[in-house]
């Protein structure tokens, strides 16, 4: 059965094309800079590329002219657009409506549309490319995999804010959580490697990227995670400020005349590693701090910091963990950070394996064998979480 995976951005579509329940990915890529005059075009099969530039004027455009790149008779991957059975589409914010994934009915479209405030840059893209997808392929099954839904299982200890309770009842300002289904596949994958049942494994996993979450994970449930009603809040990351006090914000609006959008534009997209260095991308960070830029050093001493404080706070909130997983494209790949964030956790019964530290590959431990608390490196892959629970909706219809 193959399955089309679609995370639909204001102007992009990545896209998976995937043999179920094989789990085999038979084509992916990306349309990029849709609505401008020149749109870039990529797809990939067996790690040959191909890059096409022309316009792309919208989500509609973009589903067909993925349609059409899967198509080609030269390609030989589908010969009807009805071989693809269904689309599974990744939805950033499901609210509390959502605690699994779900066929997109008219009803379950109508509440995403609702959650639209809750992430305004993302869910009406989302639903751009859910209404793209099925004018597209009407015949096909479309089944929406939500961020949100995977820290559902948090209690109100955890997901409630210490503000009046009127604003949780009317206006559901509370803790949501994100990147789901990255915790949930890493978290999956963990246990897996450790050779536990995942409903009697407890696991810290740290998604770490430009955007950055940590998560405790017991027993197959998310108990508390960093981000919270936004992605906003938690580590510092790329352009995001993380964990500011709020008084400081509104101290800077009076003092600077900021308007509320211009202190989101802040915090969003010009603060976290870039606001601090210059640049938001880990590998230039990490190049320029070795080189001696102060500033540089200081904003990947941050990141290794407000990390190490969400593993030892969930350590004790979940009182210990089987494992600690990095996974991510700075915790797949950047072992230094890794070695920082472990640093001083040794307390805990922490020991790292430096000489498998600093390996690459996909999923592997770090730790050595008589760590109490093992240290893995997990690659996660969202795309399949997303593919395995369409193909289960699929095959319960």
């Amino acid at each position: 059965m193959k399955i089309l995976v679609l995370n639909c951005g204001s102007s992009s579509i990545k896209y998976q094309l995937l043999e179920m329940p094989q789990e085999t990915v038979v084509a992916s890529g990306i349309v990029e800079r849709i609505g401008e005059k020149v749109s870039t075009l990529k797809i990939e099969i067996d790690g040959k590329k191909e890059v096409f530039e022309e316009p792309v004027d919208n989500h509609e455009v973009g589903v067909e002219k993925v349609i059409s790149l899967l198509l080609a008779p030269e390609r030989n991957i589908i010969q009807d657009k009805n071989d693809i059975v269904a689309v599974g589409h990744r939805i950033v914010h499901g609210g509390e409506y959502f605690n699994k994934s779900e066929l997109l009915t008219p009803d379950a479209i109508q509440k995403i549309a609702e959650c639209n405030n809750f992430a305004p840059l993302h869910n009406p893209a989302n639903l751009k490319g859910i209404k793209a997808a099925q004018a597209a392929l009407p015949k096909a099954v479309h089944c929406g995999t939500f961020d949100t839904a995977f820290h559902q299982t948090m209690e109100p200890v955890a997901f409630m804010y210490g503000l009046p309770y009127k604003y949780y009842e009317n206006n559901k300002i509370r803790r949501y959580g994100f990147h789901g289904s990255s915790h949930r596949y890493v978290s999956q994958e963990a246990a897996k490697m450790l050779g536990k049942p995942y409903d009697n494994c407890k696991t810290i996993v740290c998604h770490l990227g430009n955007g950055s979450s940590i998560t405790a994970v017991v027993n197959g449930k998310s108990v508390d995670t960093s981000m919270g009603f936004t992605p906003l809040e938690g580590v510092i990351m790329g352009t995001r400020a993380g964990n500011v006090d709020m008084g400081a914000a509104f101290q800077l609006m009076r003092q600077e005349g900021l308007s509320i959008d211009e202190m989101d534009n802040i915090v969003n997209k010009q603060s976290g590693l870039k606001g601090i260095a210059g640049v938001s991308d880990m590998r230039d960070l990490q190049s320029m701090a070795q080189n001696g830029d102060k500033k540089a050093k200081l904003a990947k001493d941050m990141l290794t910091l407000s990390i190490k404080k969400y593993v030892g706070a969930y350590l004790a909130e979940i009182g210990g963990a089987d494992c600690i997983a990095f996974a991510g494209g700075i915790g797949e790949h950047d072992g230094d950070v890794r070695k920082n964030v472990l640093s001083g956790l040794e307390c805990f019964g922490i020991e790292l394996d430096e000489a498998a530290n600093s390996k690459q590959g996909d999923s592997w431990v770090i730790s050595k064998p008589s760590s109490k608390i093992k240290v893995l490196v997990v690659q996660t892959n969202e795309e399949i979480v997303i593919a395995r629970d369409t193909f289960a909706i699929v095959n319960e219809k």
